[in-house]
């Protein structure tokens, strides 16, 4: 058995710590919920946070955040597939968008539905993922402020994702810039100017965000504590939220270096070992999660004395060291996350999902 955890507490204390920080900068922001893969149960716990506005990037995660809770304002995170146009104007609210056709079939279908779908133009400030080419949006607006049923809410633009393009002074007040000229030339209210997410808090601490800047979009904040920017975690803020925990399944005293003619691993690598430690030995633990569930290198040990000394797909091999530390078959060993980890294991079925005092339920049971 493998499952995740949450803690209740300690995500209402992040979300408590940014609602502060935005409050006081007169900025609104929505939870970025992707990361929980369309899970009710954790869902659940988010929107009772007091949660207005949530994003996701996959339609069926949105039409279960429509399920638990109609009235929330949800909001589809990447440019739309023309495929789903139809879902999307059902079940989003807001959707992001890059492609005049793809508005157009919105436009349609918004009409057609007997809706007003809004809708925020994402501009292009460098990252080269999503985003209107800054020499066209002129343009771009001028033919979407024409179609039916389309309001446009907002100017938008995505950093870090891909190439790790941070956010600054200048591109904030680029955004910013736009969103005023837009206003003026067409006579038109623009209130949104997305600009921020997990990466940009760092410049609202330092006094130097835009004022502009008034909508931010956090997921791995709120749930890691996570300085992005610096790639560290924020000392007023947790980053224990999730956890993993895994049940040891097999616990021996092995060989520290394996023994045999060496081919390739499952991973297509031949591993190499210190032949200095032939003849030492460890306590080796399996415990029952694998890399078909998580890759290793996004995960460790809370437990600094033990080291991940291998995985296979349905496995992975922990080194306790020169003792077993009272661990026996059965027990759990819990692992820190971070966020490709968390995202890899919230999208497996084979991963429970659990409240953080449901593990002492499962300790009980086992000691019984």
């Amino acid at each position: 058995m493998a499952f995740i955890t949450l803690n209740k507490k300690k995500l209402r204390y992040n979300y408590d710590q940014l609602q502060k920080l935005f409050k006081r900068n007169n900025i609104e922001w929505s939870v970025v919920a992707k990361m929980l893969c369309g899970n009710e149960k954790y869902l659940k716990e988010v929107i009772n946070l007091g949660v207005k506005q949530v994003c996701d990037s996959r339609l069926t995660n949105l039409e279960m955040i429509k399920k638990i809770d109609p009235k929330i304002e949800t909001i589809y995170i990447k440019p739309p597939a023309k495929a789903n146009v139809v879902r999307i104007v059902e079940s989003a609210d807001i959707s992001f968008n890059t492609e005049y056709e793809t508005i157009k079939l919105l436009s349609l279908t918004a009409k057609e539905l007997g809706k007003v779908h809004k809708i925020v133009v994402m501009i292009e400030l460098g990252e080269l993922r999503e985003g209107v080419m800054r020499e066209q949006f002129i343009e771009f607006y001028s033919k979407i402020f024409k179609l039916p049923n389309i309001e446009v809410i907002g100017i938008g633009t995505n950093l870090t994702c891909m190439y790790g393009v941070l956010p600054n002074q200048d591109k904030l007040i680029q955004l910013c810039l736009y969103k005023e000229l837009v206003e003026a030339k067409f006579n038109r209210k623009i209130p949104y100017v997305s600009g921020g997410t997990s990466v940009t808090i760092p410049l609202i601490k330092k006094g130097i965000l835009p004022k502009g800047i008034n909508h931010f979009r956090v997921g791995e904040t709120l749930y890691f504590g996570t300085d992005v920017y610096h790639n560290e975690v924020f000392d007023f803020m947790h980053n224990d939220v999730f956890k993993l925990c895994a049940e040891i399944i097999e616990l021996t005293e092995k060989p520290s270096v394996p023994t045999g003619e060496f081919g390739v691993n499952l991973t297509g690598d031949t591993p190499t070992f210190d032949q200095s430690n032939l003849g030492n030995k460890s306590y080796r633990a399996i415990v029952d999660v694998g890399l078909l569930d998580i890759e290793v290198n996004h995960l460790d040990p809370i437990d600094k004395s033990m080291e991940i000394a291998g995985a296979s797909s349905d496995m992975i091999v922990i080194d306790l060291g020169a003792n077993e530390q009272s661990l026996k078959v059965g027990d759990l060993i819990e692992f820190k996350v971070d966020y490709m980890g968390l995202l890899r294991l919230m999208n497996s079925n084979y991963v429970d999902k659990k409240f953080e005092e449901e593990i002492k339920v499962f300790q009980l049971a086992h000691q019984n």
